[in-house]
């Protein structure tokens, strides 16, 4: 009898060894005087991401309004202080541009700062999993960082710290109910009332069968 080639491999034991999440990677991180600590390494982040307090402890610092929104793991959308432009953030020996966007939300004692993948493409930042190294490149420079050493493991809450962009979303949203006629309008704004009228028709529903079966229950 001929086996297929996952059965051999399995039989034969050629699978690579199953590997659990190894955790996220951190990089010790500092902003013209002040000491940040742990920034946290973020492939799920399209922009590098900083709280209003810790712009506060930096200083004087110029900050450009932005009409971005960001859209969280949780899918709530938040809207942002603003932009800073061209930080120097130092890693170890070197210094790095960076554009920040500030959120006034609570400070992460741990990993105060999120540095996603616009930092990293700057950095040259490469990490072999296997051997356990992190490189942070500048032209021919590099410094190397112990992966295993650098990592956050996952809190219990299984926290996401994905966070897209949804800028264009929300102008080209904005652009197109500007350039709608009113009546367009109207049946647009008509449309968003009935389903909430509908959502709450059906959860009130719901709610009157979950009541009917409870007492039910109790008799």
């Amino acid at each position: 009898m001929e086996l297929e080639a996952g059965c051999s491999a399995i039989i034969q034991k050629s699978l690579p060894k199953k590997s659990r999440d190894p955790g996220s990677f951190t990089l010790l991180v500092s902003i013209g005087n002040l000491s940040v600590g742990k920034a946290l390494l973020e492939l799920g982040a399209n922009i590098n991401l900083m709280p209003l307090s810790m712009l506060k402890k930096i200083g004087e610092v110029e900050v450009r309004p932005t009409r971005m929104t960001l859209q969280l793991a949780d899918r709530s959308i938040k809207l942002p202080h603003g932009i800073v432009e061209d930080m120097i953030v130092k890693v170890d020996k070197f210094m790095f541009p960076v554009d920040f966007v500030v959120m006034d939300m609570e400070e992460d004692v741990e990993v105060p700062l999120i540095l996603g993948r616009p930092f990293m493409k700057t950095a040259r930042v490469i990490i072999d999993m296997d051997d356990g190294n992190m490189k942070v490149r500048v032209q021919d420079e590099e410094v190397n960082f112990n992966v295993f050493e650098a990592m956050k493991f996952p809190k219990g809450n299984k926290d996401c710290f994905r966070i897209d962009v949804l800028d264009d979303v929300y102008l080209e949203t904005q652009s197109n109910f500007k350039n709608s006629s009113p009546l367009e309008k109207a049946l647009s704004m008509f449309d968003e009332e009935l389903d909430k009228v509908i959502d709450k028709e059906v959860q009130d529903v719901v709610d009157a069968l979950n009541k009917g079966e409870s007492s039910s229950t109790n008799v």
